[in-house]
C-alpha cells in the first residue's frame, strides 16, 4: 500500500508526492492543531487544489441513524411517516438517494420491513453496522443491498478507543468488508474522524486498498469521509487533515476513488456543516450525508433541507424535487413530534421569512422581491410574514394585514389608510404602557374587525 514516487498530475498540473502506509508505535494526535486545552488551530500550507464538481450530485440521509442518537428513538410509525416525507421531497428525482437504518433491535428491523413494503425507489434503504462479524450477520439476515461499516481512521480512535495498531485496524476492517463483498453487498466504509487522521500514512493507503478490492470484486466500495467533530475547514490553503478540499482531492487523485463512490458526512460543532458539505461537492464528492433539520449528535449534522437549497443554487434548478415538502417536514416535526424548531432557522423556522422592521415592511408593501430571499410562497409554500411590534409602524401593520388576509392588487390595504392609522394608535398605546411582547395574530384580527371591516368582507366574498 505505497506510492511514494512524485508524479505530475496531467489534469491539475500539480506535482504530487504520493503516500505510504505507516505503522506507528505512538498515535499521531496532531497536537500542533489540536491542543485540546485550547481552541483548535487553523494552520496553512497555501496548497490550492482545483475544483471538480461531479456532473451528478446527491443527498443522502441519516435521520434514522445519527439523527436518532440525538433524541428519543422514533416509533416505527414515525419512521414510516418521515420516510414517506423524504420520498415525497425527492419526488422521483433520485437526488435524495439513500437513507440508513439501524438493525439492532426488533423495532429497527420492523421499521426497515415497513418502509420496504412501501415500494419506493428513493430514498434507497441501507444499513449501518460496526466492523464486527456479528453485526454483519444482521445485514445478511435482513437482505440489505448496501451497508455502512464503521472504520474509524484516526489514531484517537484506533489507539485510544479500540486499543489496536494501524495494521490491526486495517486487518479487522478488511475482514468485514470482504465478508460483505462475498455476499454481493455494497460496503460503504465510514472513515470516522477523518479530520484528525494521518491522511498520507493511513487514510490514503487504506482507500487505495479498498479500490483494489473493489476492482477485484466488481462491487463499487464507497467511502464516507466522516468529519466526526466538525473540525473540517472549507478555507482554501488549510493543511490536512482539516482541509475538505485536499481530502476530496486526495481520494480522487491519489487513491483513485471515483467521485460517485465518495460521500461527505459533517457535523456542525464549528458552524461549518453546510459550507463544508458544499465544498466537498465542489471538489469531487458526489454525495453529502445529512439529517432532517440537522438533528444529530452534539450540535447536529448537515441539515438535509439546507443541502436541497444548495443543490438548487449549484445546479440552477431543483432537479425535480418537490421543495414544498420542506414546509410539510417542518410542520410534521413541530406538530406531530412536538419538536421546537428555532423560529429563525432558514427555510423551516416559522419566522425565517418574517420581518419586524418598519422600513423592511414598507419594502415588502412596494414589492416582495425587495426583502424576500426568493418567492417563498411558490417555492416552499411559505408566504413572507410581518411581525407587529413596537417598531413595525404603519407600513408593518399594513404589510401584516395584506399578508395575513392574502390581499393582492387593488384589494391591498395602504399604509396611509385611516384604518391602519387607528390600529397603529392602539399598537403604540400598548407599548407606551410597558408591553414587551409582539402583537398576536388574534389581537390583530380583532383590530382589523374594529377598523377595517372591508378586509373581512373581501375574505368572506372569496370564500363563497
Amino acid at each position: 500500500m505505497a506510492s511514494m514516487k512524485p508524479k505530475l498530475n496531467e489534469k491539475s498540473g500539480l506535482l504530487e508526492l504520493g503516500f505510504q502506509f505507516t505503522d506507528v508505535a505512538e498515535p499521531n494526535l496532531f497536537r500542533n492543531m489540536y491542543p485540546f486545552n485550547d481552541i483548535p488551530k487553523l494552520i496553512f500550507n497555501h496548497r490550492i487544489v482545483p475544483m471538480n464538481l461531479p456532473e451528478k450530485i446527491y443527498i443522502t440521509d441519516t435521520t434514522f441513524r445519527d439523527g436518532q442518537q440525538a433524541r428519543s428513538p422514533y416509533s416505527v410509525k414515525e419512521i414510516c411517516d418521515i420516510f414517506t416525507l423524504l420520498h415525497k421531497l425527492d419526488n422521483g428525482s433520485g437526488i435524495i438517494s439513500q437513507t440508513e437504518f439501524f438493525l439492532y433491535s426488533d423495532k429497527d428491523k420492523e421499521a426497515v420491513e415497513k418502509c420496504r413494503e412501501m415500494g419506493y425507489d428513493f430514498p434507497q434503504i441501507t444499513a449501518w453496522i460496526r466492523a464486527r462479524k456479528e453485526d454483519f450477520e444482521l445485514v445478511k439476515s435482513m437482505e440489505v443491498k448496501e451497508t455502512g461499516i464503521l472504520v474509524s481512521c484516526s489514531d484517537y480512535h484506533i489507539f485510544k478507543k479500540m486499543k489496536w495498531t494501524r495494521s490491526e485496524a486495517i486487518k479487522n476492517y478488511t475482514e468485514v468488508i470482504e465478508a460483505a463483498l462475498n455476499e454481493g453487498i455494497i460496503p460503504r466504509c465510514h472513515f470516522e474522524d477523518i479530520t484528525r487522521a494521518d491522511f498520507h500514512g493511513f487514510v490514503l493507503p487504506f482507500a487505495q486498498k479498498l479500490m483494489e478490492l473493489s476492482k477485484d470484486s466488481g462491487i463499487p466500495i464507497k467511502i464516507r469521509a466522516c468529519d466526526t467533530l466538525g473540525l473540517g475547514s472549507f478555507i482554501p490553503g488549510v493543511v490536512l487533515p482539516r482541509s475538505v478540499q485536499q481530502i476530496m482531492y486526495g481520494f480522487t487523485n491519489y487513491a483513485g476513488v471515483p467521485s460517485e463512490q465518495i460521500e461527505w458526512h459533517g457535523h456542525n460543532d464549528f458552524y461549518n456543516a453546510v459550507p463544508n458539505a458544499v465544498t466537498a461537492w465542489l471538489y469531487g464528492c458526489a454525495s453529502v450525508n445529512t439529517s432532517l433539520l440537522g438533528i444529530g449528535e452534539r450540535t447536529g449534522n448537515t441539515p438535509l433541507e439546507a443541502m436541497v437549497i444548495e443543490y438548487c443554487q449549484l445546479k440552477g434548478n431543483n432537479g425535480g424535487m418537490n421543495l414544498k415538502t420542506i414546509t410539510e417536514i417542518s410542520e410534521y416535526f413541530e406538530n406531530d413530534q412536538n419538536f421546537e424548531i428555532p423560529p429563525r432557522t432558514p427555510f423551516v423556522g416559522r419566522a425565517f421569512n418574517a420581518t419586524r422592521a418598519g422600513i423592511h415592511a414598507d419594502g415588502l408593501l412596494k414589492d416582495e422581491e425587495i426583502y424576500n430571499i426568493f418567492n417563498t410562497t411558490d417555492i416552499l409554500g411559505r408566504p413572507p410574514i410581518v411581525v407587529v411590534d413596537a417598531h413595525s409602524g404603519a407600513a408593518g401593520i399594513a404589510a401584516w394585514i395584506n399578508s395575513y388576509y392574502m390581499l393582492t392588487g387593488n384589494d391591498c390595504v395602504e399604509k396611509r389608510s385611516n384604518g391602519v392609522a387607528k390600529i397603529k394608535k392602539w399598537v403604540d398605546s400598548e407599548y407606551t404602557a410597558g408591553r414587551t411582547t409582539v402583537i398576536g395574530d388574534s389581537e390583530m384580527e380583532q383590530q382589523v374587525k374594529l377598523h377595517l371591516r372591508r378586509v373581512l368582507t373581501l375574505r368572506e366574498s372569496r370564500s363563497e
